[in-house]
């Protein structure tokens, strides 16, 4: 669960902040990794000739290309590529003490003068986070014309003020947007050019679809009850099918999010379900939704993992397919919010864990901010974790919750992941090294936009991936839905076949961490919480159904 953040120090939340509306844009992955060699004017004598002005707040006068306030960026209308490239540019700020004004490049940002200690700063994953580095004063006077520039050289980034380097650093991938905010303070731009492999800003996603949306919400014979306690929240849900193709676990808390964990199994494929099962004492100690997956080890071994998340993330195991289990015991001085939300196994026989975090709960007494997510593996069937490492973020959008899917030829992993900043669409990384890296994100058609993507494969090869409707204009938002489509939908950007309503949640977007199974008949067993009933509290409900049953209907049916 994304919980609210709290208001930090202007400095601090700059590179957090960097959000204009809606059609503030990223680049495709493709583009931003070829590019063409140019060179490129943005502003030339204090007039604009190729940028992005977000809030049409800029203005040309005689002093320089002129903008004022915070939320007020300029970005060019080119991206950097990889390769070599130079960026330079004029400018001054007037009012500049204590502003926070700076340079965007890619998802970071680079600081003429912070509030603390007035000095030049650096935020963002390029820079490993916030640093200052010196008083700006010992570089150039306040409100004087300033030469800066940016280049890089055999991977080799430098960045540089009245040609005195201020800081360096290693890169050698795209970077994508690069531009300038005022802030606090009063910016002219006088020139402000780059060279190298550049490419175009793309065009904005659309907020809303075109494809059906088949509605089952009223299809009572689809629907099993889970479970249900008056007066009781009962909360997100995740399941796993085991390899008898009838065993299904469940796993929710009591609460939001946060609450005792509550078991139970079915042994007959979901159709049924047991009562709540005994669990160690301390799951009743768990601060976040759990998650559970099936691994296997090096040597055979089959276990049961379960994860519960915030600081430090904490695991029990199963070795005999869930009859028994351990206390939930920490795996590292690391937490995260909705931890191991999805997991997969690597070609290598390794597993590779996906969570994110705001700040606050990576480590003990952590302050919320940008939000990154994280990746960790494990080379001995779930039992140790690595040190999580960041594999994405973005300068406007809040990414989160991941959810993992392989492609159908296995060479290729690809990561859905929510926007909680509710302005741009769902966004998508890809990687062809099993996890060793990751492209930049880009966003996702608004057909695929909502949170907690979980998906299975049909026996034809497309896709049924469960979510919480969060789509901009969709008239089933705030909903559980469902996508229909194929692999190669996603990584071209196409809207997909078709959605599913799936249920009608009775209270605002309260619903939908799905549960997400397929059986050997290509039933689709998903399962989830929700506000079902208007007025009553959200409890846990199963919906059954085939592809093969939607199609017809899909195709005769618009939105």
């Amino acid at each position: 669960m994304v919980i609210e953040m709290k208001q930090q120090s202007m400095n601090r939340r700059v590179i957090r902040l960097l959000i204009g509306w809606s059609w503030m844009l990223v680049a495709s992955v493709n583009l931003v990794a070829s590019g063409q060699e140019q060179e490129r004017t943005f502003v030339q004598n204090g007039k604009a000739q190729g940028i992005h002005d977000a809030n049409n707040q800029w203005r040309s006068e005689k002093e320089g290309f002129t903008g004022q306030g915070e939320r007020v960026y300029l970005y060019a209308d080119k991206m950097i590529g990889k390769g070599e490239f130079k960026i330079t540019a004029r400018l001054r700020m007037i009012n500049q003490k204590k502003s926070a004004a700076g340079f965007m490049l890619g998802d970071s940002f680079f600081g003429f003068e912070g509030a603390k200690g007035e000095e030049i700063f650096l935020n963002g994953p390029l820079f490993g986070g916030y640093q200052n580095v010196r008083p700006s004063t010992t570089v150039f006077e306040r409100g004087s014309w300033i030469d800066f520039q940016v280049e890089r050289q055999q991977g080799e980034i430098k960045i540089l003020v009245n040609a005195k380097l201020i800081h360096t650093f290693k890169h050698d991938g795209p970077l994508g947007q690069i531009g300038f905010a005022p802030w606090r303070s009063t910016m002219q731009i006088e020139q402000f050019a780059a060279r190298g492999r550049l490419v175009d800003r793309p065009q904005p996603k659309s907020r809303g679809y075109t494809i059906a949306t088949i509605d089952l919400a009223a299809e009572k014979h689809r629907q099993v009850l889970v479970d249900r306690e008056a007066g009781q929240y009962l909360g997100h849900v995740t399941t796993v099918l085991l390899e008898d193709n009838r065993t299904m676990i469940a796993v929710y808390p009591k609460g939001h999010g946060r609450g005792a964990i509550v078991m139970k199994r079915s042994h007959d494929g979901g159709k049924t379900w047991s009562d709540r099962l005994p669990v160690p004492a301390n799951w009743s100690t768990s601060q976040e939704v759990p998650t559970i997956h099936r691994v296997i080890d090096p040597q055979g071994v089959k276990r049961l993992i379960l994860f519960s998340g915030l600081y430090p993330i904490r695991m029990a195991v199963s070795e005999d397919d869930g009859k028994q289990w351990t206390p939930l015991k920490k795996i590292g001085d690391f937490g995260g919010i909705v931890t191991m939300g999805c997991l997969t196994r690597l070609k290598n026989g390794d597993y590779l864990a996906l969570f994110h975090d705001d700040g606050r709960f990576l480590k003990k007494g952590g302050r919320p901010g940008k939000f990154f997510v994280y990746q960790t593996l494990s080379k001995d069937g779930g039992l140790s974790w690595s040190a999580p490492r960041v594999i994405a973020t973005h300068p406007q959008a809040h990414l989160c919750e991941p959810g993992i899917i392989r492609s159908p030829d296995g060479r290729q992993l690809a990561v859905l992941l929510r926007e909680n900043s509710r302005r741009l669409n769902s966004f998508l990384i890809l990687s062809n090294d099993e996890g060793k890296t990751w492209s930049q994100p880009i966003e996702l058609p608004a057909s695929l936009t909502g949170d907690r993507h979980t998906g299975v494969y049909s026996s034809d090869g497309r896709l049924f991936i469960s979510f919480r409707d969060t789509t901009h204009l969709s008239p089933t938002k705030g909903d559980w839905v469902a996508w229909v489509g194929t692999y190669e939908d996603i990584v071209k950007g196409r809207e997909g076949q078709y959605r599913v309503r799936l249920m009608d949640n009775h209270k605002g977007g309260d619903c939908a961490y799905p549960g997400v199974e397929i059986l050997p008949d290509d039933t689709i067993v998903t399962t989830t919480y929700g506000h079902w009933t208007a007025g009553q509290p959200p409890y846990i409900m199963s919906v059954r159904l085939k592809l093969s049953e939607l199609d017809q209907r899909a195709a005769g049916q618009k939105k």
